[in-house]
């Protein structure tokens, strides 16, 4: 009977730990609000989420962003579920990076701003003032590129081939009479740095890099994406999270009007609304 029992007991532990590690509680906070982790980018998107922070305590969230200063990691550590969400990239740069990567399984929740891709010089005041084999420094990241080259066939400067779009790149030049040199490449975190340092006649820098860099977008910018074109910067997560309460609570605030007035007033339209 003593062995009956001491089974029964055992038995009975081992259902009732079961039944307690079976059900994945959420994340919580001290105070009982849900805890949500954003991976950014440092200008302006974590800015941006500093400014969410009050909002979305009022909703029951407490917000922990983490900084990137790469435009790899934010997805690899949302891959590998250290991350919620990031916030950080446009639909192009999303749908290569999937491309490239079999096991990101990531869909867009939500559109929150716009940032101009800028062509910047120190010497020239326009991109038609760049002479002959002018050198001209971009983003190692190709997905940039079919922003950029447009840039410079809308000022006359080169000629793409037809229908290439959003997707084109240096091959797709098929007239280049002032023979632009498109050929140096580098890290785009670097861009604002390299154009600092005097390097190349021009340099095309992502604006979020630019704001971090300390470049002086009125002054020195001297070509821009025409705003119809610009591609949102997206609130990205895993497919299966999309429906979560607090992510779409996240992508709520962030499109509120506390927070693209924020956007408006803070960056005079170096970064540009949605609303």
């Amino acid at each position: 009977m003593k062995k009956v029992f001491s089974f029964l007991v055992i038995a009975l532990l081992s259902v009732a730990l079961a039944a307690c590690g079976g059900k994945k509680e959420e994340p919580s906070s001290e105070g009982g609000n849900k805890k949500l982790v954003v991976g950014a980018s440092a200008v302006p998107h974590a800015e941006i989420l500093e400014e969410a922070k009050p909002l979305l305590a009022e909703k029951g969230i407490d917000l922990e962003i983490q900084v990137f200063t790469d435009y790899v990691l934010p997805n690899v550590t949302l891959r590998d579920k250290e991350l919620d969400a990031n916030y950080f990239q446009t639909p192009g740069y999303l749908e290569l990076e999937m491309k490239q990567n079999k096991d990101y399984d990531f869909v867009s929740v939500g559109e929150i701003h716009k940032e101009p891709i800028g062509i910047y010089s120190k010497k020239y005041k326009s991109l038609k003032d760049l002479p002959d084999g002018a050198k001209i420094i971009m983003s190692d990241s190709f997905s940039d590129h079919g922003r950029i080259l447009p840039i410079f066939e809308r000022e006359g400067l080169i000629k793409l081939k037809e229908g290439v779009g959003a997707s084109a790149r240096v091959e797709d030049i098929v007239e280049n009479p002032k023979h632009l040199d498109f050929s140096k490449l580098i890290e785009a975190k670097l861009l604002a740095t390299s154009f600092e340092s005097g390097e190349g006649d021009a340099v095309a820098i992502n604006t979020n890099y630019a704001l971090e860099g300390g470049v002086n977008i009125k002054e020195d910018g001297i070509a821009f994406e025409g705003s119809d074109v610009v591609p949102a910067n997206l609130v990205v997560v895993r497919a299966e999270d999309k429906d979560r309460e607090e992510i779409k609570t996240l992508v709520e605030v962030l499109k509120s009007k506390e927070i693209q007035d924020f956007i408006k007033e803070k960056y005079q339209g170096a970064v540009i609304s949605v609303q």
